[in-house]
């Protein structure tokens, strides 16, 4: 039971690294709008990051509730995708169906409570954190743990105050925090974004004054 619900808890977050690129952002198509099977997720994923930016990382779909459209358009999505999961993993493992229900629950949770306290989102989940408010928001797509971002090459970090602990997203010990990173980070490293380097401007030279010439009579 508890292997299969770990394994669970792998599985649904390769998924929610998989939905969020495809399905939620959508495929590029060069000289065409991007392409997603759930178009309407896609529309409301993207109305979220407009509001995201605008807002400094909140969301007022939140605090409006299920009269949002956006925000039952979350619930239903989640609700389906664990209720398939959590029927078709059953014949195979009890854990890894309990899972599926769970991650999505967490996943509403997670994701709610982080646009609605954009510091405890700074704080617990900066990976989301930087999905929205990095120059590249087509990275960090994992939002519970950043677990597949690290496996994928996907996590980007665009400062050393929105760096995780370490690449499981759990709080340790720092020994053990420290150790876990080198050693994930060794096959699974974080890509940084690059700083460019600020100009300085050269000092401009002092122009020696002009000395009025008096003529001499």
């Amino acid at each position: 039971m508890i292997k299969g619900f770990i394994a669970g808890l792998a599985v649904a977050n390769a998924f929610e690294w998989f939905a969020h690129k495809y399905i939620l952002h959508g495929v590029h198509r060069p000289g065409q709008p991007r392409y997603s099977p759930v178009p309407k997720s896609m529309e409301s994923h993207w109305a979220h990051h407009r509001e995201v930016r605008k807002q400094q990382f909140s969301d007022d779909c939140y605090v409006e509730g299920v009269e949002h459209w956006r925000t039952r358009n979350e619930i239903m999505s989640l609700a389906v995708v664990a209720g398939v999961a959590s029927v078709a993993f059953y014949p195979i493992s009890k854990g890894m169906s309990l899972a599926a229900l769970y991650s999505a629950g967490n996943y509403y949770y997670v994701h709610r409570r982080a646009h609605l306290e954009p510091d405890w989102a700074k704080r617990t989940i900066p990976w989301h954190y930087d999905h929205h408010m990095n120059s590249n928001q087509d990275a960090n797509w994992c939002v519970t743990r950043p677990w597949f971002d690290y496996v994928m090459g996907t996590r980007v970090v665009s400062s050393a105050d929105l760096k995780e602990a370490n690449p499981l997203g759990i709080a340790l010990p720092a020994a053990l925090s420290k150790a876990l990173t080198q050693a994930i980070e060794s096959v699974f490293p974080a890509k940084w974004v690059e700083q460019k380097p600020k100009l300085v401007e050269a000092p401009v030279a002092e122009q020696p004054q002009k000395q009025s010439q008096e003529s001499v009579a």
